[in-house]
């Protein structure tokens, strides 16, 4: 049996300020949400701000569900220079109070760079160093009362590669550290039976994005190659109980955007009512 949440990732519109965007986001029947943390679209660093954020949230009816942390090429927390991993690992932990702020239960970090092309020794080193930093992160993580979760990134990045991704949750020292399903992601690296059933005890979320198999064109679900029976076949399998986060690009415009949103929505509720029609259902709230 499955009750899963059905929600939206704000990244749809991460170009706008996100007090733009929220009211058509909820117009739309979406009540759960993943905040993106754009600085143009939510400045982390300006607390008065996402405490604004976190009101309008409230009052709107939503369920801020996550936050995606910050990425770019300069936050790399894996870096072999020291006082840049240490501000790689500030700058994610300045976000992680914003996801407090807007009590999240998540908060989900790109766990490798956004680079490629490491040697063998330097990604053992980078590895290590990735640890170290994520360390920092989950203990401030659970100072804040937020979970820290770590997401597959695309295959030709460092933590695209799913033993790097598992070697780094085996080498934590701690074990809540929970694993983000980006299934576009997995798509383009032709593993996303393989990292569903290694990551089946601890994934907490899935970013329910659909690509063409080139480039990772965040479509919404049912409109790439996907073929979203058997993920959704493997996630009652493996009993899933989490959200499913729809994560698509911005298209020509809010409302186009959000329609297709929208329709990505119903394909993942009608696939997985015809895979269980007893159950409760699939739904697009909390």
């Amino acid at each position: 049996m499955a009750d899963w949440t059905i929600g939206l990732s704000t990244g749809c519109c991460w170009k706008e300020n996100i007090f733009d965007c929220l009211e058509d986001i909820r117009a739309y029947d979406f009540e759960v949400i993943e905040i993106c943390s754009h600085p143009g679209h939510l400045d982390y660093h300006d607390l008065p701000f996402v405490r604004r954020t976190a009101s309008m949230v409230r009052s709107l009816g939503f369920k801020a569900h996550s936050l995606h942390a910050p990425f770019a090429e300069t936050i790399d927390i894996t870096s072999l220079d020291e006082s840049a991993r240490r501000a790689a690992a500030q700058e994610l932990m300045k976000a992680a109070e914003a996801a407090a702020i807007l009590e999240t239960k998540y908060f989900i970090v790109h766990p490798g760079p956004e680079k490629t092309a490491f040697s063998e020794h330097e990604r053992i080193s980078r590895l290590q160093n990735a640890v170290g930093a994520l360390d920092q992160i989950r203990h401030r993580c659970n100072s804040l009362g937020v979970e820290l979760v770590l997401e597959n990134m695309l295959p030709h990045l460092f933590a695209g590669r799913t033993e790097n991704l598992i070697w780094i949750m085996k080498a934590l020292t701690n074990a809540d550290v929970g694993i983000c399903l980006d299934t576009g992601h997995a798509q383009l690296g032709c593993n996303l039976p393989e990292i569903m059933e290694l990551s089946a005890a601890c994934l907490r979320l899935v970013h329910a994005s659909d690509n063409h198999g080139t480039w990772d064109d965040h479509l919404p679900p049912g409109d790439g190659k996907i073929d979203w029976s058997p993920v959704i076949r493997q996630l009652l399998d493996i009993h899933y109980d989490g959200a499913l986060i729809v994560e698509v690009a911005n298209f020509e415009d809010r409302r186009s955007t959000l329609k297709r949103a929208s329709r990505g929505r119903e394909h993942l509720r009608h696939i997985g009512t015809a895979l269980e029609p007893s159950m409760p259902g699939i739904r697009c709230g909390s």
